[in-house]
């Protein structure tokens, strides 16, 4: 037989025709292991919720920005007449009587909030942290207040401090010799703050035992085993490990002060001593003058202080996640 054998031609090894060698060009391909319906589904899951927030939050807080440069009241078109400048802001630093006492009202709103509500929480969670008999009825006792809404803890304590309530009663008055604790305003405020820092201290509480919950135990052993006491090893080992969550507990805190509204407004409306910046806002923006330009001024400098703390918090947690 003469036929010659066929030629087997092997595929070329080399880079390929453009200059790309085979293992680049397989680099090259992209494959992803969601599918379009995956991607679908994330895009609406992340987009409704950011739509809802630029619509419900920040449209309405830059439009609050402009308006604050107006004298507009909500009646008829916004023109460039209604356009005056930093005049809201002038006269609410230096003409309006209710700004500063407002904010002497929210500072001891916060002093009262960081030095009295917020210990207390923290010496309930440590406290409730060592599974002592009834720790779950404790814990549900002093998380009821943070359950209710502030409008219902207002109409509760608004019985309470009432001239025939349960305190008067206490106390041993009635009638005309009643201590009127919401009406007289050289104590209101602070009667008031009694009944939010009833709920402000269960809310840290549970925050704080969230997170002594996740202490790693063998560090009280070594601090036992070293000779600390209960006392020492929180203030040296357990406080410094809880950074993070104290963190946390103080710009809640802040927060929490500045955004006060609902059981002074329960009460009175805000007024005759209980005047708050957010009552402040209500009352200019939505009461019988509408100023709606000047309202949205106090609204801006209530933002402005009430940003402070978010972005210091907001750096801390960036710094830290960074190194």
């Amino acid at each position: 037989m003469s036929g010659s054998a066929p030629t087997i031609t092997a595929a070329p090894s080399g880079p390929s025709p453009d200059g790309a060698a085979p293992a680049l060009v397989a680099k090259r391909r992209h494959y992803s292991i969601l599918t379009r319906r995956d991607k679908a589904t994330m895009a609406l899951m992340v987009g409704i919720p950011t739509f809802l927030c630029l619509f419900f939050i920040w449209f309405p807080t830059i439009l609050s920005v402009g308006l604050s440069f107006t004298n507009w009241q909500g009646i008829g078109e916004l023109t460039a007449k209604n356009f005056i400048g930093l005049k809201n802001y002038q006269v609410l630093f230096t003409q309006y009587p209710f700004f500063w006492p407002a904010v002497e009202h929210n500072v001891i709103w916060l002093l009262t909030f960081v030095f009295i509500a917020t210990p207390l929480g923290i010496f309930l969670a440590v406290l409730l942290d060592r599974e002592m008999r009834g720790t779950r009825l404790y814990q549900s006792a002093f998380f009821l207040p943070v359950v209710l809404s502030l409008a219902l803890i207002g109409f509760i304590w608004q019985l309470m401090y009432s001239p025939d309530g349960f305190i008067n009663g206490i106390l041993g008055r009635s009638g005309s010799d009643a201590i009127d604790f919401l009406g007289n305003p050289s104590i209101n405020l602070f009667a008031v703050l009694v009944a939010a820092s009833w709920r402000q201290a269960g809310y840290v509480m549970v925050l704080y035992l969230a997170g002594l919950k996740s202490v790693d135990p063998t560090l009280r052993e070594a601090a036992a085993l070293d000779g600390a006491n209960a006392s020492q090893t929180f203030f040296r080992v357990i406080f410094p490990v809880m950074r993070p969550i104290n963190i946390v507990i103080v710009v809640v805190t802040v927060i929490e002060s500045l955004r006060a509204f609902d059981i002074v407004y329960i009460i009175n409306q805000g007024k005759n001593g209980l005047e708050l910046l957010s009552v402040l806002i209500t009352n200019t923006s939505i009461g019988e003058a509408q100023l709606l330009g000047f309202g949205s001024a106090i609204a801006v400098v209530l933002l402005v202080v009430s940003l402070v703390p978010i972005i210091i918090f907001l750096t801390r947690t960036m710094r830290e996640d960074v190194g």
